[in-house]
């Protein structure tokens, strides 16, 4: 807590230096690059999400992933503080589920609370109009599934994760049924959306989009899932995002595409954030 109290402290200095001479806000911004590692700025915007965008009687909708983490355990310790109080959550994956059990967040399902006031995740990949890739750790039909039911849905970043365009950078995963699995695949790869791209069955683990293994990678909900590599920035998301949705054979896809109300962005210089 020490840490996070003096890092948004630093943050602060950085938003005031904005108006201060160029020679004063590059010894801030110096500062804090030597002061913060990614992971401290992956902390900062899990812990500043919670802060600026939970309040007591919400119901909030978790995340899966190394920068969500962040923002579970910070709802956690405010949850154990008494600062917070009255909050369900709803978890995206296995992983997060365990993560808030072992720290007291009160679980619900969609079965019984449809409507969240608030949902916090992070992303593969953000392009300028804040479309997403999403789905690197397995999760991204239990994230959909959550994060469309939110009245806000906040996405959490390093700046690293920022593009110009989604495709290059991160493999797009599609989350497929078992069945015919191999026809499947052939199918989306010949989508015209998908033109050029290279359609991989993911091996190994589900929550990694390597294909390292020897097994099919199943997901929490018994599904395997395809990565869609592409050498080109994909021209038109949201019509990819409907070609894809119906596709038989496609459960969802890691496409999210007008979803998002806000980006909290860690980067070298601190935290900033973009709204739709």
């Amino acid at each position: 807590m020490k840490f996070i109290a003096a890092a948004f402290a630093a943050v602060a200095t950085q938003n005031v230096a904005a108006f201060a001479p160029m020679t004063q806000r590059s010894r801030v911004s110096t500062s804090i690059r030597m002061a913060l590692s990614q992971d401290e700025l992956k902390k900062m915007v899990g812990y500043k999400s919670v802060d600026d965008y939970v309040k007591s009687g919400m119901v909030v909708g978790l995340g899966t992933g190394s920068t969500a983490y962040f923002a579970v355990e910070r709802l956690g310790e405010k949850l154990k503080s008494g600062e917070l109080k009255d909050i369900v959550a709803i978890p995206t994956s296995v992983r997060t589920k365990e993560q808030a059990e072992e720290l007291g967040i009160p679980l619900v399902t969609l079965d019984t609370h449809s409507k969240l006031d608030v949902a916090i995740d992070g992303a593969d990949e953000v392009d300028p109009d804040l479309n997403l890739v999403k789905g690197g750790g397995g999760a991204l039909l239990r994230e959909k599934m959550v994060e469309v039911c939110a009245d806000k849905f906040i996405v959490i970043v390093d700046e690293s994760k920022l593009c110009d365009g989604l495709g290059p950078g991160f493999p797009l995963p599609v989350e497929i049924t078992p069945f015919c699995h191999i026809h499947t695949l052939n199918t989306i790869a010949a989508l015209p959306s998908c033109a050029g791209c290279k359609a991989v069955l993911r091996m190994g683990s589900s929550s990694t989009n390597k294909p390292d293994g020897d097994e099919i990678a199943v997901t929490d909900n018994g599904n395997y899932i395809v990565d869609l590599h592409f050498t080109e920035p994909i021209k038109d998301a949201p019509t990819m995002a409907k070609e894809l949705k119906n596709t038989v054979g496609v459960v969802d896809h890691g496409l999210f595409c007008g979803m998002t109300t806000a980006v909290i962005i860690a980067g070298s210089d601190g935290i900033s954030v973009k709204e739709a």
